[in-house]
């Protein structure tokens, strides 16, 4: 009988520490609960990665914030065009939802958060999908049109896209239960396929673009050195995530940080490169025409009648 107690006190004392350490390192065992706050920080894709996508895109909207004041005054002035005020209230949207997914990426490895983050992930990309699209659509319009016809065009044309872009992942994800929006592993091949096929036409488009600064129909698009450079950025990055797709999809693992890395520079850096490309100079001339209003009224109401005594 002792024999059987001794024996069974073992068998605890070496069971305990193993199934604690198989608990351990389970993916199932870490939670926010069990890892605290920093948990959401280096829990899923680790501390730099997290770190890369919440600092910049926390910055660009606490620079939203900080300019909302001036900007709403520039776009209630007269002179504000229709398709600027309804792009910068559309970044305003976009940019909080991207806030919210990348302070949100704990939920890629809650497998009872997958479907809040499959609906936040669609409606982000989305977002983020309809204002690179209506930037090409209305830069390529030209100014013949006016400004309530370039916006109605411009969103027929990206509103057209987009929703056949969400239709198609709607069915992936919640049709066939692609996982479609986590990246922390490399999936399946129809989720790469699908990838694949959606960064080569994006790929495209930037690449005809460029074809086309560079031959005769140069003169039908815009003669603006910052929306070119806007496409030479967008043709490289989306180049090289068709490129880490692909390794992904042939079994490279190597793919999969590639694509990761791509992934941070969209997140982080796309909405800035945006604003700058297409809103930055607007509200500096609006700023100009400001001026020249202020100076005007302030010289009709005589405040410089005293400098020609």
């Amino acid at each position: 009988m002792r024999r059987w107690l001794a024996e069974g006190v073992m068998e605890l004392a070496v069971g305990a520490p193993e199934s604690n350490s198989s608990f351990s390192s389970s993916p199932s065992g870490a939670t926010p609960s069990s890892g605290g706050p920093m948990w959401w920080v280096s829990g899923c894709h680790g501390t730099v990665y997290s770190l890369a996508v919440m600092l910049p895109s926390l910055a660009f909207v606490g620079f939203l914030a900080w300019q909302a004041r001036r900007s709403f005054r520039r776009l209630s002035y007269g002179r504000s065009h229709v398709v600027v005020v309804a792009y910068y209230a559309l970044l305003w949207a976009v940019a909080v939802l991207n806030l919210l997914w990348c302070f949100l990426q704990a939920w890629q490895c809650m497998p009872d958060r997958a479907f809040s983050w499959n609906v936040l992930s669609l409606f982000t990309k989305s977002g983020m999908l309809f204002l690179e699209v209506s930037l090409i659509a209305f830069l390529l319009q030209g100014n013949e049109t006016s400004g309530f016809e370039s916006l109605a065009r411009t969103f027929v044309i990206s509103g057209a896209v987009v929703a056949a872009d969400v239709l198609l992942k709607t069915i992936y994800v919640f049709g066939f239960g692609v996982s479609l929006f986590i990246d922390v592993d490399q999936g399946t091949g129809g989720k790469w396929g699908l990838w694949f096929l959606h960064k080569l036409v994006l790929t495209g488009v930037y690449g005809l673009i460029v074809f086309m600064y560079h031959s005769r129909w140069r003169d039908r698009l815009p003669a603006k050195p910052a929306y070119y450079n806007y496409v030479c950025a967008m043709l490289l990055l989306n180049g090289i995530s068709l490129f880490g797709c692909f390794l992904v999809a042939t079994g490279a693992g190597f793919g999969l940080w590639l694509y990761n890395l791509t992934s941070v520079c969209y997140h982080s850096l796309y909405l800035p490169l945006l604003y700058v490309t297409f809103l930055a100079d607007f509200f500096q001339e609006e700023d100009m025409l400001l001026e020249n209003v202020y100076y005007s009224e302030m010289k009709d109401a005589g405040f410089f009648d005293a400098d020609w005594d």
